[in-house]
């Protein structure tokens, strides 16, 4: 039996780029090389590079493509409620795709759609009475929460799904009345007392800390 050979069937930029996103959300951002991704399209690694410079660029099309998808909601005019309600917003659109914060927490790719939020919560923390330089501090402290937030929300929820007690059940079921008093009384509801959600909380508190 004759075994057919030639030239690898073309694959379009779309096709990459859905077969990259398939792979991020199976496996992760680490999973991503250019040979999976050829695998993942019947194809070659040289051919994709027709249509993507790299993987560099491939994940710049990937949030591009997400924040463009994305409605940019009405903010209130007030600079206080309107940083928070921008921090909402970003908080919103980030947790929908909790892989995105693995290539923004680098600080170097980014969507400049995505822009649109940082740039209301500085605008708002000039308008608020803060310098150039200290509204972009008010930004990171704010990104770096929502960063951190949404991350470890994510990695606890896989610990979750691969089933069984974790470590910290572990620990708490037996923890020593007299050396931790206060953290014994809630050990059985720590689980559940952890999983609420308290963002608009905290981001609430950052802005009132750092404005004026």
């Amino acid at each position: 039996m004759s075994t057919r050979t030639g030239r690898p069937p073309k694959i379009s930029r779309r096709e990459i780029v859905t077969a990259a996103l398939r792979v991020i959300e199976e496996d992760g951002t680490g999973a991503l090389t250019m040979r999976r991704l050829a695998r993942e399209v019947g194809s070659t690694a040289m051919a994709l590079y027709h249509h993507v410079r790299d993987k560099e660029e491939l994940l710049l099309l990937l949030l591009d493509d997400y924040a463009a998808a994305i409605p940019r909601p009405a903010l209130p005019d007030e600079p206080r409620e309107r940083m928070v309600a921008a921090a909402m917003a970003m908080h919103d659109a980030v947790s929908g795709c909790p892989w995105a914060v693995d290539i923004l927490k680098a600080d170097d790719l980014m969507s400049v759609g995505a822009l649109w939020y940082p740039e209301q919560i500085v605008d708002a923390a000039v308008h608020a009475g803060l310098t150039i330089e200290e509204a972009v501090d008010v930004y990171r402290i704010i990104w770096h929460y929502t960063a951190g937030e949404i991350g470890g929300r994510a990695a606890a929820r896989r610990r979750r799904e691969e089933g069984g007690p974790t470590y910290r059940e572990r620990v708490f079921a037996e923890l020593d009345a007299e050396e931790f008093p206060r953290l014994s009384t809630v050990a059985r509801r720590w689980e559940d007392l952890t999983a609420r959600d308290t963002y608009a909380k905290g981001v609430r508190a950052i802005v009132n800390g750092l404005l004026p």
